[in-house]
């Protein structure tokens, strides 16, 4: 829900040129600031509190959003939306439980987008894209499979419930779930090859709760299953979980 880091930044310093036009219309949306308490890395080994951002800004045809990143709707029509699109891949410390594996570094996620939103509430979507800015070992394809609805609860409180699968290639996947002959001697954990397929299943419940005219109170919760590869991982199944969960809240504030 609320991931955005420089990386994402520097993406909307290479967009803007092509959206001099969609600045003049002025920017629309929400922005804001929250807190998370999500897993540490994707397999889920401890849970960590992180300070967040919270962006749903709108500049034309250019887009800033905490989980679609920075996009741009190359096309538009009857719905359909397709285009480019960069966003923040976070990596993975190795110390405490994992301790002996590799580092990740944080990584851009660079690819192409396509999107089918003939309502304000609802839409599905598909992303594919490279991780860049990492270990060339670590620089793998990712994507992402998606639907989202949204829906009136009465006293203007807005609900929202999406599902989505995320799936990486071989390399990507190797990058957090697998452990080489070098990592296991390091660490303890079981030599593993982490295949390419789908990575895991997230379901995400969300409310927005209006505080006044200008600012709401946003909270977020989700329940990640690891599958396939991920879930055969042997880091997942000595000191990590094929179920995680995450929980986040935000105050933002309201652009016209």
């Amino acid at each position: 829900m609320f991931r955005v880091t420089f990386a994402v930044f520097a993406g909307l310093l290479g967009l803007w040129g092509v959206s001099g036009a969609a600045l003049a219309d002025g920017i629309t949306g929400e922005a804001g600031v929250g807190v998370s308490y999500q897993p540490h890395d994707p397999t889920g080994s401890r849970y960590e509190t992180r300070p967040i951002p919270y962006f749903d800004l709108d500049w034309g045809s250019v887009s800033l959003g905490t989980d679609d990143g920075l996009t741009w709707s190359a096309l538009n029509t009857h719905g359909f939306t397709a285009g480019p699109y960069i966003n923040y891949l976070p990596g993975r410390t190795a110390n405490g439980s994992l301790r002996g594996l590799r580092d990740v570094s944080d990584m851009a996620e660079v690819g192409g987008f396509i999107q089918y939103a003939p309502a304000d509430f609802w839409r599905v979507y598909a992303q594919v894209g490279q991780a860049v800015g990492g270990a060339r070992d670590q620089s793998g394809v990712v994507g992402k499979l998606g639907g989202e609805l949204g829906y009136p609860l009465g006293g203007g409180i807005i609900g929202s419930t999406g599902l989505m699968a995320n799936f990486a290639d071989a390399r990507q996947a190797q990058a957090f779930f697998g452990v080489d002959a070098n990592e296991a001697a390091a660490s303890g954990f079981r030599p593993y090859n982490a295949s390419a397929g789908f990575q895991n299943l997230t379901l995400t419940q969300s409310f927005e709760i209006p505080l006044d005219a200008k600012w709401s109170l946003l909270t977020s919760a989700s329940w990640v299953h690891l599958v396939g590869s991920a879930a055969n991982s042997s880091i997942v199944k000595e000191t990590g979980d094929v179920n995680q969960g995450q929980v986040q809240t935000a105050i933002s504030y309201k652009f016209d």
